[in-house]
């Protein structure tokens, strides 16, 4: 068996109103090198007393392998991770697609991407997070049941500030705030709000895209309950000059997206103001899930 790494990188679920449709990708990756092994090993252990079997990555490999009727051989995983856990950058869809493909390559299951969307999609439970961090960039994708429908979007010109807090967020909690069920005008509204943005998006216009991220009403007004500094940091990062400030996923994290060249800028403006948080300029990632070989 050749030795490999995986790179998958970091992704911002929702964009505002695109709720469980829409995502992207940022750069910051996880990053798993694999080689062969006489036993299975990941390092750094999360636990010394943690058996192998009980990572969430191995756990994912050993699903897919299972399901197409093969063994798992042992590996050596080095794990390496910019991602922080339940802050909603998408650390669990890059685990699962990390699992999804340690499975293929040492399975040598020949899978697709649609077959990886697929898996990913039915273990996370929605594709907005799956879907950029396969494909990269801002992808919007439905599940229809029968097939995963997605689109990328054209390269924006744009910036983002993240500001990722010391405290986690389960994605869980975050949803039991939410309504079970929307009004029908309220449904419409948010509906033409999303296709406001998307619209907007492909006509560069940035200050009109940024508006409507801000007017989400399928989720950001139940969640920004708990989010710490939520309309500080609103009105700061657009004090500085961005077009929006938004939940990065189910939060605790916001992202700003702001004019190109200025993120590291305004990132470290709010740094300043929020000297507890780990404020990052990040670009947009280009590139989903990679792998690369070694002899």
């Amino acid at each position: 068996m050749k030795s490999f790494q995986i790179s998958v990188p970091a992704t911002s679920a929702n964009v505002g109103p695109g709720f469980d449709s829409m995502g992207l990708a940022l750069k910051l990756n996880l990053t798993l090198q694999v080689e062969e092994s006489d036993q299975w090993e990941f390092m750094p252990p999360s636990d010394s007393d943690t058996p192998y079997e009980e990572n969430f990555i191995y756990k994912i490999a050993k699903q897919i392998a299972e399901r197409h009727h093969t063994t798992l051989p042992p590996c050596k995983v080095t794990e390496i991770s910019g991602i922080p856990l339940a802050r909603g950058l998408g650390s669990s869809a890059s685990a699962i697609l990390a699992g999804i493909e340690i499975a293929n390559q040492v399975c040598h299951l020949n899978l697709s991407d649609d077959d990886k969307l697929r898996y990913g999609t039915e273990i996370e439970g929605h594709p907005d997070n799956i879907a950029p961090a396969l494909f990269g960039g801002l992808v919007i994708s439905t599940d229809f049941g029968e097939e995963i429908v997605h689109m990328d979007l054209p390269n924006l010109e744009l910036d983002t500030v993240v500001y990722i807090p010391n405290i986690k967020l389960k994605t869980e909690a975050s949803r039991k705030v939410l309504p079970e069920a929307y009004p029908m005008k309220t449904a419409v509204k948010a509906s033409g709000v999303a296709n406001l943005v998307v619209a907007a998006l492909l006509q560069g216009d940035y200050t009109l895209a940024g508006r409507m991220m801000e007017k989400d009403l399928f989720h950001e007004p139940y969640r920004k309950e708990l989010i710490p500094n939520y309309d500080t940091i609103r009105e700061e990062a657009k004090r500085q000059g961005a077009y929006s400030t938004i939940l990065s996923g189910a939060g605790p994290t916001l992202i700003s997206f702001v004019p190109a060249e200025q993120g590291t800028t305004i990132a470290n403006a709010l740094q300043k103001i929020l000297p507890d948080y780990n404020v990052k300029a990040l670009n947009m990632c280009t590139e989903g899930l990679q792998v690369s070989y070694q002899e």
